[in-house]
């Protein structure tokens, strides 16, 4: 009579599928690994989710290139094509303010 071993299966001791590459895996060994962490980065943060500023959640997230959508208050935006807010949209918006604050108290 043969006894065959029991084999004990656990929740979360699948193999992890990647280490390094993240969602640039779908690219495979294609493109070069230069390209592949720059578009690592861009794809990580167009698939992020983002603070909203009119209702404080963390529902915002991106329908088309440049619109952004929050799932919780149906707001719609217009930002970045990666990003919720650019750079330049940042040091425009600080400049106005500063400069609102600086005409109020001159005022």
């Amino acid at each position: 009579q043969v006894q065959l071993p029991e084999i004990h299966f656990e929740l979360g001791s699948m193999a992890r599928r990647t280490r390094k590459v993240g969602v640039t895996g779908k690219y495979g060994t294609r493109y070069g690994a230069a390209c592949r962490k720059l578009v690592k980065k861009f794809e990580i943060s167009q698939h992020a989710k983002y603070n909203c500023p009119f209702c404080g959640k963390d529902s915002v997230k991106r329908s088309a290139v440049g619109i952004w959508s929050c799932k919780s208050c149906k707001k719609i935006m217009a930002g970045g094509a990666w990003t919720m807010s650019t750079p330049a949209a940042v040091t425009a918006r600080s400049t106005i303010h500063r400069l609102r604050k600086l005409f109020e108290t001159a005022a």
